[in-house]
């Protein structure tokens, strides 16, 4: 059985950098019918908040990215050290001494001699009587010892990868503090939880390569790896810096809906063009994971804006029924309302902006030298309620009276009622003005 996971880390708000991974593990998952696991990465107890756990399954639901278990790997900790154990007397686990300020020392003395900055395995040499008398001065931390033999897989996206292990520190997968690393912890997962896939950002190929070896040294089979390209911004330049600004959380306050998320983030650095859908089931269905490239892939928010209005208007009334009631459209005028307006709408907010103009009557608007023409045009005009002949009634009445005709005659009169150049049908606006507009 298919067997995907997404495993973000609670220590901040979920952007739109973690969803490409959550999006294309949880699609190969539902495309073969098999397992998505949402594992949370809590192992770095002081960074990780509650809060940010909860922001991560409300974001998730939000869009719809459903899972079928949820993990922690705060509880798994009795598994870590038993792996940690068998790794010890495997000879693949070692134990190092080294303060930050010796190891960088090191790098830059290889690097002065032109060397590669690989640790040079020191520690291996170590008596216990060495590591005795270290132990009673400072603390210690643990490196996988990697085979030094290159290190092959083809991968979902980047095709074949070979990596020389020789060219790769020794990972440290548990710190001074006792805290274990991603590269252990998500290794004995992966193995432990069977999983067959894995989807994430390129810049964790190094990664995979050491997590190959762990998962082999661990008695497993590892799993089928997949790479995406890193998001950049529109321009090319690094998105990192930005992804604060881009948390899910923010877009959705922002009124951009999941559908628009969903339907750009399944297709951007693909070769397939970008299609809104409708529902993540249709996501999913679409989905090739074959498709995309190595290429980095621009990303610009504004592209989420036109994509929300678009499937905004392709919604029926039931779809936006709460918002409509919320923003006070009477019960028998909103399936004319939302018919009328649901075509001008940026986000659900502006659901109740539109109201307002007709609720309240005062958005209207005049240019100087229109002016005299609207104050004149409105005193034409009756009172409410008005028909669906309105307008053409009282346009045709403005321009019998004044000789204005074509976009000088209704453009002017659009602005007197909406405050807008552009809009719905006019003919359409006039039955749901509950006063008579004003400038």
């Amino acid at each position: 059985m298919t067997t995907t996971r997404f495993a973000p880390s609670p220590t901040g708000w979920l952007h739109i950098g973690n969803l490409r991974a959550a999006l294309f593990n949880h699609a190969i998952a539902r495309q073969q019918g098999g397992e998505f696991i949402l594992r949370i990465d809590d192992t770095d107890q002081e960074r990780s908040k509650p809060e940010y756990v909860d922001g991560i399954l409300e974001a998730l639901d939000w869009l719809g990215i459903t899972h079928d278990r949820v993990e922690r790997q705060s509880d798994r900790m009795e598994r870590y050290t038993a792996a940690r154990e068998e790794l010890v007397a495997d000879g693949r686990l070692y134990e190092c001494f080294e303060t930050p300020t010796e190891l960088d020392l090191k790098r830059k003395k290889q690097l002065n001699m032109g060397k590669p900055p690989v640790y040079d395995r020191a520690a291996l040499d170590l008596s216990e009587e060495e590591k005795n008398r270290l132990r009673a001065e400072r603390g210690s931390h643990w490196r996988f010892k990697l085979d030094r033999e290159r290190i092959e897989w083809e991968d979902g996206i980047l095709g074949p990868i070979s990596i020389d292990a020789a060219s790769v520190s020794d990972p440290v997968l548990i710190k001074e503090s006792g805290q274990v690393l991603y590269t252990f912890a998500s290794s004995v997962d992966d193995a432990e939880m069977g999983i067959t896939d894995v989807v994430r950002g390129s810049d964790h190929v190094t990664n995979t390569a050491t997590q190959i070896q762990i998962i082999r040294a661990l008695g497993y089979e590892p799993p089928r790896f997949a790479h995406h390209s890193l998001l950049t911004g529109p321009q090319g330049e690094a998105l990192s810096k930005r992804l604060g600004s881009l948390s899910l959380r923010d877009l959705k306050a922002a009124g951009i809906e999941p559908m628009a998320i969903l339907s750009l983030m399944a297709r951007l650095g693909s070769s397939q063009p970008v299609e809104l859908r409708q529902t993540p089931a249709e996501v999913i269905e679409g989905f090739d994971i074959s498709s995309f490239g190595s290429a980095p892939t621009k990303f610009d928010p504004a592209d989420l804006e036109p994509l929300t209005a678009r499937w905004l208007s392709q919604q029926p009334l039931s779809e936006v029924a709460e918002d409509v009631r919320a923003a006070g459209v009477p019960e028998d005028l909103a399936e004319a309302f939302w018919a009328t307006v649901r075509g001008n709408l940026k986000t659900r907010a502006t659901i109740a902006e539109w109201w307002a103009v007709f609720r309240d009557g005062d958005a209207g608007r005049a240019e100087p030298e229109d002016a005299e023409f609207v104050a004149q045009a409105l005193g034409m005009l009756g009172e409410p309620p008005y028909g669906p002949e309105t307008w053409k009634s009282w346009t045709d009445a403005v321009k019998a009276e004044t000789g204005r005709k074509g976009k000088s005659l209704f453009l002017p009169l659009r602005r007197a009622v909406t405050g807008m150049d552009h809009g719905p049908e006019m003919a359409d606006v006039m039955p749901l003005m509950q006063v008579k507009p004003r400038v």
